[in-house]
């Protein structure tokens, strides 16, 4: 497994396209609004991108055929949007997205709510969103990365959700997709050291229902095997010599 450790100029190339990629976000969750499509989210999000000077990564990214992932309710990621998929009251949508900046990637998801939502749904974002930095508490030099895995399993687990298995996190740099891959769900190995100057894109992917999952007929959009609310959170980060950094945060967590 080789995995790449930044240099000091790559790490401020990282830190300005996630900057951005964190801007976009701030803009998009709150554009989605009960009544649209949710292509209208991703040519949005694919105007904020190319706003910045940059170009949206997964569009055309091994044949994905748009910027944004717009994902509702029961698809768990990769959605592809759709003019005639209407998101209304009451439904969560999952973003997922990235760009490139001077030849580096960013990659961030957010899971939102469509005006009011269920309890048992907001309860589900917010377990999801946590799960994040319960798992980058061990996001540190010196540690391992399945520490970061474990940390995630031990916090969403007693809450009696799904942690999807079929989809993990990965290192992120001049390619979207990078090693290592990071799932979140408990591992017997240690994995590798981790170091400082590796970017990670960490993304808890927790159901309601079961961990299982599917492939729609369009062979990208992942749905939860048994129907039940999916939820998604994302930021690539930076291993630091001490504490690790969120690089897509933005001023909104």
């Amino acid at each position: 497994m080789s995995v790449t450790i930044k240099s000091p100029r790559e790490i401020e190339l990282m830190r300005e396209s996630c900057r951005i990629l964190g801007e976009v976000y701030e803009q998009l969750v709150t554009y989605v609004k009960p009544g649209m499509s949710t292509k209208d989210i991703d040519i949005e999000g694919e105007r904020l991108i190319r706003s910045y000077g940059c170009v949206p990564n997964f569009l055309n990214y091994e044949g994905y055929p748009a910027s944004i992932c717009v994902s509702v309710n029961d698809e768990v990621v990769h959605g592809i949007p759709r003019k005639d998929h209407i998101i209304k009251e009451g439904d969560i949508v999952s973003l997922d997205a990235g760009l490139i900046y001077k030849g580096y990637h960013s990659d961030a998801a957010r899971t939102v709510a469509v005006g009011k939502i269920s309890p048992e749904a907001q309860k589900l974002i917010d377990v999801t969103r946590q799960a994040f930095f319960e798992g980058i508490k061990y996001a540190k030099a010196g540690n391992h990365l399945y520490d970061i895995s474990n940390a995630i399993d031990d916090y969403v687990t007693p809450f009696g959700y799904g942690i999807v298995r079929d989809l993990v996190g990965h290192g992120i740099g001049t390619s979207l997709h990078e090693e290592p891959q990071i799932p979140n769900f408990r591992q017997k190995r240690k994995g590798i050291l981790l170091q400082p100057g590796m970017t990670l894109a960490i993304e808890p992917m927790i159901n309601m229902g079961t961990w299982e999952v599917c492939w729609d007929d369009d062979d990208w959009t992942v749905v939860t095997a048994d129907g039940s609310l999916s939820a998604h959170y994302e930021n690539t980060i930076l291993i630091t010599e001490g504490e690790p950094e969120i690089l897509t945060l933005g001023t909104m967590k």
